[in-house]
C-alpha cells in the first residue's frame, strides 16, 4: 500500500492568506481578467488590511481557489468580484471582520463592567475568534465586534440581571471555557474548508493530545499523514518561543469530554479514510 502525503511549502517568507503582502515597491502589476490573485492584491482589492483580510477567510467569507503550483493561496476574480457587488461594500466586509481585543474594549461594545464581562465570557457565553499573547504571556482574547453587538441585544438579561444558577456552579468550579470555545469554532470552520476523510481526521487528530492520537491511530504511517495534512498554527499565533508555548496549550483539548467529543469525532473520520485507502490502495488522499 503506497503511502501518499502532501508536504507543505517552506520558506523564509510571510505564511498564510495574505502572505506576500510587502510587494515589490510601486506595488505589483497588473493582472490579466478571470486570473486568480494572491492574498496581497485580494486583500488590497476587498479593501481590506493584512488581519481583517485573513480574519475573512478564516471565517469562508472570502473563499480561496486552488492554490498556486508553489502552495500558495490564490483567489478567483469571480471571488473578489461577488464580494464586491455584494450591498454596503466595503463597509459591511469590514463590519462582518472587525474584531476587539481583550476585556476593555469588549466591554465598550456591550456597555457593561469587566467583571461582568469576564464572568460571562469564563462561562461560555462569548465565543473568542482568536487570540494574541502580550508581552506578559498572558492571553487576550480576541471577540467579532458584530456578535458581542448581536450578544447585547439578545441576552439583555444577562448583561444587566443577576447570576445564573449555571453560571454561579461554574464560577464556583473556577472554569474558564474561553479556550474550549475558542478551540470548537475552530475546528468547525476548519472541516468546512475540508476536502475529503483524511483532511477530516487531521483536523480533529490536531486538537488531541498526543497520547490520544497515538491510541486512535496505532499505525505510524497513518499518522505521518495525518501530520503531514494537520491545519497550521491559526493566524496571529506568535513565532517567539515563550508564548508560542503558551499558545500551544490552546490549541489542544484538555477536558476529558471534550477529547471524548473529538476522539470519536477522529474515529468516525478514520473509518471513511480507511474505506477510501482500501478502495484505491493508497493511504492519504488521493
Amino acid at each position: 500500500m503506497k503511502l501518499a502525503t502532501q508536504v507543505r511549502p517552506t520558506g523564509g517568507g510571510a505564511v498564510g492568506p495574505v502572505a506576500g503582502l510587502a510587494g515589490r515597491a510601486g506595488g505589483p502589476g497588473p493582472v490579466p481578467p478571470g486570473a486568480a490573485v494572491g492574498g496581497a492584491r485580494a486583500a488590497g482589492e476587498l479593501g481590506l488590511n493584512r488581519s481583517e483580510f485573513a480574519r475573512a477567510v478564516q471565517l469562508g467569507i472570502v473563499r480561496a481557489g486552488p492554490p498556486s503550483p508553489g502552495g500558495g493561496a490564490r483567489y478567483a476574480r469571480a471571488e473578489l468580484e461577488r464580494l464586491r457587488a455584494a450591498d454596503g461594500f466595503p463597509e459591511a466586509l469590514r463590519a462582518q471582520v472587525e474584531t476587539v481585543a481583550g476585556a476593555s474594549a469588549a466591554c465598550a461594545v456591550l456597555g457593561i463592567g469587566p467583571t461582568r464581562f469576564t464572568r460571562l465570557a469564563r462561562c461560555g457565553h462569548l465565543t473568542p475568534v482568536g487570540y494574541r499573547i502580550n508581552r506578559y504571556r498572558a492571553v487576550v482574547w480576541l471577540y467579532l465586534a458584530a456578535e458581542l453587538r448581536e450578544f447585547g441585544e439578545r441576552r439583555t438579561a444577562l448583561l444587566h440581571g443577576g447570576v445564573t444558577p449555571e453560571d454561579r456552579e461554574l464560577m464556583a468550579r473556577g472554569a474558564d471555557l474561553r479556550p474550549r470555545r475558542w478551540r470548537g469554532r475552530h475546528v468547525e470552520l476548519l472541516l468546512g474548508r475540508t476536502a475529503g476523510p483524511w483532511e477530516r481526521a487531521a483536523v480533529l487528530a490536531s486538537v488531541l493530545p498526543e497520547e490520544e492520537v497515538a491510541r486512535a491511530v496505532p499505525d505510524p504511517a497513518e499518522r505521518m499523514v495525518l501530520d503531514a495534512l494537520g491545519p497550521p498554527p491559526p493566524y496571529g499565533h506568535p513565532q517567539i518561543p515563550a508564548a508560542a508555548a503558551v499558545a500551544q496549550r490552546l490549541l489542544v483539548a484538555d477536558q476529558p469530554d471534550e477529547v471524548r467529543w473529538y476522539r470519536a469525532g477522529l474515529d468516525f473520520a478514520l473509518t471513511g479514510a480507511r474505506a477510501q485507502s482500501n478502495a484505491t490502495g493508497e493511504r492519504g488522499p488521493t
